[in-house]
């Protein structure tokens, strides 16, 4: 493809590799910092220094030539401890605001003879604070060693890793010497769950499926046939059977699953504040809650936002679908620049299909 067939969307993209390039070429390869015993080991060796000039005394020479020594067997030491290492982490599968998870950091060493030791790895996530860290105490030659922090994220979203940020205090704990490295990663964090108590299930099904008449393998009997070759003998009417090599069939009504629809108003009123965006918050919140309480029940989900977009989801494929959903679903403008809000309300109605609808409502203000 040319660089004029390019699509709008991948140009983005390929300026924000270009810039992370630059900014890597330019990045120092490693970064110092002090700690509060190495200041005052750093003021200690520059007053001896001061007192061996001023003086001429040899022994202080000497003492000043071991401080010395020590600050560079530190940089040597704790240079070798942070080269050749390979950083990897594990997400989870799904992860849910609200509740912890584990991230698993697994650091491989690929010296063939120096240990690393006293590693922290600090795990870089974009517009978040860095307070999740693991240490590693000795990380033995051509091994890795794994650890893991737990994290509980307050909101639903997309959460973006950057990399990790390396750091050792090997071997004196004087300075701190880091570096960084760049692994991309994306977890998507599904809106709480609440305990919903749903209305029971219409009069003379079953939860999860209803009866319509038709043949199929359901429960509810419908009527008696002749039995057939290839018919399962189990559900032979022996009531019937009274004839010598005739024998009489169940014939069963076909299940079906009824289909709940999720209705959410994604449409941001004009002139919508932060109050309407908390309120934004708990409906969405509200909708994963009915969506998982009516998949458990045994029912199909359909949820329809506003602005058109809609997803569907079964007992069989589970409640991924519809929570991906709604931990990425952001509220849009309303297109028409002004609307009449209705007040807020459940309602619930049946459709004219031969499935049983019923749908769960709630306007935004």
């Amino acid at each position: 493809m040319s660089r004029a067939q390019a699509s709008p969307r991948s140009r983005p993209t390929q300026a924000r590799a270009l810039v992370d390039r630059i900014r890597a070429r330019l990045r120092p390869p490693r970064k110092l910092r002090f700690t509060r015993e190495g200041k005052y080991y750093v003021l200690i060796t520059f007053g001896v220094g001061v007192a061996a000039v001023n003086t001429g005394n040899n022994l202080l020479y000497l003492v000043l030539g071991m401080l010395l020594a020590l600050i560079v067997v530190s940089g040597v030491m704790s240079e070798v401890s942070l080269r050749n290492l390979r950083v990897t982490r594990r997400l989870p599968a799904r992860a849910q605001a609200g509740r912890s998870h584990l991230v698993e950091i697994e650091v491989f060493n690929r010296k063939k003879r120096f240990p690393s030791y006293a590693i922290e790895v600090e795990d870089l996530r974009a517009g978040q604070p860095t307070d999740k860290r693991c240490f590693f105490l000795k990380i033995s030659p051509a091994s890795a060693q794994v650890a893991a922090y737990r994290r509980k994220p307050n909101r639903r979203g997309l959460d973006r890793h950057t990399g990790f940020r390396v750091a050792t205090r090997f071997p004196f704990g004087l300075f701190e010497k880091s570096l960084l490295y760049d692994l991309y990663g994306e977890l998507v964090i599904y809106p709480q769950i609440d305990p919903v108590r749903l209305p029971s299930v219409l009069a003379g099904a079953n939860p999860g499926v209803s009866g319509n008449v038709g043949r199929g393998a359901g429960d509810e009997i419908i009527g008696v046939r002749p039995m057939r070759e290839g018919d399962d003998p189990r559900d032979i009417y022996w009531r019937k059977s009274t004839l010598p090599g005739e024998f009489a069939l169940k014939e069963r009504a076909r299940e079906a699953r009824p289909e709940t629809v999720v209705s959410l108003d994604d449409l941001r009123p004009t002139g919508a504040g932060e109050p309407w965006n908390n309120e934004f918050e708990r409906r969405v919140r509200e909708a994963a809650s009915y969506a998982v309480a009516l998949l458990r029940r045994g029912d199909g989900v359909k949820l329809a936002a506003a602005s058109g977009q809609k997803v569907s989801a079964n007992p069989g494929t589970g409640a991924d679908p519809v929570l991906k959903f709604l931990a990425l679903v952001e509220p849009t403008d309303d297109p028409k620049g002004q609307r009449n809000v209705p007040e807020t309300k459940h309602d619930s109605e049946e459709s004219e299909t031969t499935l049983p609808h019923r749908r769960i409502s709630r306007a935004l203000p």
